[in-house]
Parts: structure tokens; sequence; C-alpha cells
């Protein structure tokens, strides 16, 4: 008799449908909670503070070299 090695087709099968299932349920509950959208505000306000703060830094550079003239 031959000793059968690996794995076969349908296990290999069986666990993608089971982690297919594992996202879809996943991603359906992130987007229950919104945690979409509240990693968009966080990206906007993380840009907008940037912008904030390149343009104290602007503000300070100018006021500086009018100092120092």
């Amino acid at each position: 008799m031959k000793s059968q090695k690996g794995i076969t087709l349908v296990a290999l099968v069986i666990t993608i449908i089971i982690l297919l299932i594992l996202a879809g349920i996943s991603i359906a509950s992130l987007t229950g909670s919104g945690m979409f959208q509240k990693a968009q505000k966080a990206v906007n306000d993380y840009g907008n503070a940037s912008n904030a703060e390149n343009s104290t830094l602007q503000e300070y550079e100018n006021w500086f070299n009018n100092y120092s003239k």
C-alpha cells in the first residue's frame, strides 16, 4: 500500500472557504462599527494638523529672517 503524504485538494479548498468566510465576517464587523470612517477622519485630522504646523513654522521662519536682517 502506498503511503499518502501532503494535503489533499479537498482539504485545501475547505481551508480557503473557511478563510474567506472569516474575512467576510471581519470586514462586515469593521464596516458596521465605523472603523473605516474613523480611520479616514484620523487621516484628515493629521493632514490638517500637518498643514497648520507647516504654516506656523513658515511664519516663525519669516519672522526670524526679518528680525536677523
